[in-house]
């Protein structure tokens, strides 16, 4: 199934679209509610922090716009959940299977992460900082929202990584939560992210 719909979305643009439509539809109907208030119970757990960590809204699509095509090349490589243009970013706001999250210093947007969830029942995570924050504990920040949401609201929490990306495996290395479920082709792999690995929890 994730091969298929991984297939889909880099080679069929007009069947991608489409999919995502019927499963925004699926997603609403049966677990935005559930999600949502997930969403609001993990926020609302935050720790007090110098940042803060947000759902983003639609007046906040301008910065996320800047945030990412700032980035230089080499960090967008393997980050392309969406496009990064206004419009693109409009669209995926208004998705209601696509929880858009930002990391604010101030008013500056210094972070960006999501889930982007399916109706049957699995969500995937992404995300990406302003080098200049890294290392600082956003994000494994991040990390406690994104996973934490998905498993309160009884999802499975997945990503596909490249070995190539020497960034994100530097950052996944002593993620204690993180298994290998499935080889995929171009030297991908999918990892699901478990409840309960990390015996001080998260």
């Amino acid at each position: 199934m994730i091969r298929v719909l991984l297939y889909i979305k880099h080679n069929l643009p007009g069947v991608w679209k489409l999919t995502e439509t019927v499963n925004g539809i699926l997603f609403k109907l049966l677990y935005w509610k559930r999600f949502n208030e997930a969403v609001s119970r993990v926020l609302d757990s935050s720790p007090g922090s110098e940042y803060e960590y947000r759902l983003l809204q639609p007046d906040d699509l301008k910065s996320l716009e800047a945030l990412l095509i700032n980035q230089k090349p080499d960090r967008l490589e393997y980050f392309n959940p969406h496009a990064f243009d206004y419009k693109s970013l409009l669209n995926v706001c208004n998705n209601p299977a696509f929880f858009m999250f930002g990391v604010f210093k101030g008013e500056e947007l210094v972070g960006y992460f999501f889930l982007r969830c399916f109706w049957n029942r699995k969500c995937f995570v992404g995300r990406i900082i302003c080098p200049a924050y890294e290392g600082k504990g956003i994000g494994k920040e991040m990390n406690r929202i994104m996973y934490n949401t998905g498993w309160m609201a009884g999802f499975r929490v997945l990503s596909t990584i490249s070995r190539n990306n020497k960034l994100v495996m530097r950052s996944h290395a002593g993620n204690p939560y993180m298994v290998v479920v499935k080889e995929l082709k171009d030297n991908y792999f999918m990892v699901e992210f478990l409840q309960g690995t990390d015996k001080d929890g998260i």
